[in-house]
């Protein structure tokens, strides 16, 4: 990496790197096959390392690793799961967890509750946006250096199972006890919709789980009531999840009888997945925005888009993962998601990226395409498969291996990049700063009316600035130079502002506040305005 690579780090921060058992297209479940003798040599290993090793091991690590190892030599998604962690693997793809109900960030070693999800026992006993979770029943939460994991251990449990919540409120200056009986709740892969303009909607998804088709059609008919006459559809950071959640949500935008994807692999025969039914969008204008983390369902949606000529796909190009992982059940509770073919779009295509290099390698595209140019560059984007494919409508040329090229490139926008904007991010103080203007503001923000009042009238002052700026220098992260506030403080003002927004109007009041400024949602915008 050069000594400019510091202007890729907010950036960095912010994608999930998309590898692993985050990007899966789940077909269905089996039982694992038994291959005895392989078993039995390798049992026979684990038991002699057991006994007579020079010093105590953690067997359960051996083995996953020894798995994990064995299934990266395959592919790169092939995947051992121990037992211990499947539960947490599948809770975001079968749309539902057990516990009290709430979305949490870390704060200065403080559970910051986000919102308590609508319908939940922690909504209905009255937790509020901007409480502090300090206990759990009798063990201390705050100020002993909490983790993700502990703070799940803590607050998840079985449905019916109880828990006492001890939380402090800022507004209030008052700890209070709740006595929380956990239940099912749900989690949510639409992560916002509402009205970019009086005809245009916008629908952001985040995976493809069980339940995002019926998430989608609601999202549909709500915006359908408010006019909505095109659609801009964001995958954008998206790593995947189920087949058939991405072959639900493109039956509702193709008509009736169209190719959606067809899988072929060794051992598993051609299947082919075609529109069935009539659906809610088939007719209007339609914009797909996608980006190096949209990969495995998302690039099946923009595939079968962009290959049919139904829609505009924008942005920059894919994660490129054509493989089809299955889950196979092993008999101790673990599994493995083991790769059993790979998917082509409707043109042809398998748009899986090379991984003949190794795991490695593999896993280092995402930051090539960061120092090779290509994200700033869009003539700098390689086609490592140049084979022709066309299109079904228009007979327009498209290209394979590497992932989904847009229709139309927007590159990154680093012109507000600092050294001080990358501090600041990766130390988390803008969410910090965000909580705590909030605390001390809640009756002001509470007298916008709505989200559009909020987002029209509310503007980060040079006041909440230099208080951002004081607290960066007083926990000694950073001191912002005048050039370096120069190019951000625009950018700085505008993520404070969407921060504050999701505190009141959860994910949909921060990706509204960003639309106005997001250079790829404008473009759809534009384009979509260009069409016929």
């Amino acid at each position: 990496m050069n000594n400019s690579s510091h202007k890729w780090q907010p950036f960095i921060y912010s994608i999930l790197i998309v590898l692993g058992i985050g990007i899966g297209i789940i077909l269905r479940p089996t039982s694992a096959t038994r291959f005895i003798g392989s078993q039995n040599k390798f049992n026979e290993l684990m038991g002699i390392i057991q006994s007579e090793y020079v010093d105590t091991v953690n067997m359960e690590d051996i083995e996953s690793q020894a798995f994990n190892d064995l299934l990266n030599k395959l592919d790169p998604h092939s995947v051992y799961i121990p037992a211990k962690d499947l539960q947490a693997a599948n809770e975001p793809l079968d749309g539902n967890f057990e516990g009290i109900g709430v979305e949490f960030n870390i704060v200065n070693d403080t559970i910051m509750v986000v919102s308590a999800i609508s319908g939940g026992p922690s909504a209905d006993l009255g937790i509020q946006s901007g409480d502090r979770i300090i206990k759990a029943d009798t063990t201390n939460l705050a100020g002993v250096k909490i983790t993700n994991d502990q703070v799940v251990k803590s607050l998840r449990g079985k449905k019916g199972s109880k828990v006492l919540v001890t939380i402090f409120r800022p507004s209030t200056n008052q700890k209070i006890e709740y006595n929380v009986t956990r239940n099912t709740i749900p989690i949510y892969s639409v992560d916002a919709s509402f009205m970019l303009d009086n005809t245009t909607g916008y629908i952001k998804i985040s995976r493809f789980g069980a339940t995002t088709h019926e998430e989608f059609i609601e999202a549909i008919a709500k915006l359908k009531k408010q006019n909505m006459q095109s659609l801009v559809l964001d995958l954008r950071g998206n790593p995947g999840g189920y087949l058939k959640a991405a072959t639900d949500i493109v039956d509702e935008l193709l008509d009736d009888g169209k190719m959606i994807v067809y899988t072929e692999g060794r051992a598993k025969p051609r299947q082919s997945y075609k529109t069935e039914k009539s659906g809610i969008f088939e007719e209007g204008k339609l914009a797909v925005l996608i980006d190096e983390g949209s990969a495995s369902a998302s690039e099946i949606v923009s595939g079968a888009i962009q290959d049919w000529d139904r829609g505009l796909v924008i942005g920059r190009r894919s994660f490129g993962k054509g493989l089809v992982q299955e889950p196979f059940e092993l008999s101790d509770g673990s599994a493995i998601r083991l790769t059993i073919a790979r998917y082509y779009t409707p043109s042809g295509r398998c748009i899986q990226k090379k991984y003949s290099e190794g795991y490695d390698k593999y896993e280092e595209d995402l930051l090539n395409r960061f120092e090779n140019g290509e994200l700033e560059d869009e003539e700098k984007i390689i086609i490592n498969d140049t084979t022709k494919y066309f299109t079904k409508i228009k007979n327009r040329v498209v290209y394979s291996g590497g992932g989904i090229s847009p229709d139309f490139k927007v590159t990154i926008d680093t012109s507000f990049n600092s050294k001080f904007l990358t501090h600041i991010a990766a130390a988390g103080l803008l969410n910090k700063a965000s909580y705590q203007y909030v605390d001390a503001n809640r009756t002001k923000l509470k007298s916008y009316a709505s989200l559009e009042q909020f987002i029209t009238k509310f503007e980060v002052g040079n006041d909440f600035m230099e208080q951002l700026i004081t607290m960066a220098e007083t926990e000694k992260i950073a001191k912002p130079t005048a050039i370096e506030l120069a190019r951000s403080e625009t950018f700085i003002k505008q993520q404070l502002k969407a921060l504050i927004a999701r505190q009141i109007w959860r994910d949909g009041g921060y990706f509204k506040v960003n639309s106005l400024k997001d250079r790829t949602i404008q473009k759809a915008i534009l384009e979509i305005g260009k069409q016929g």
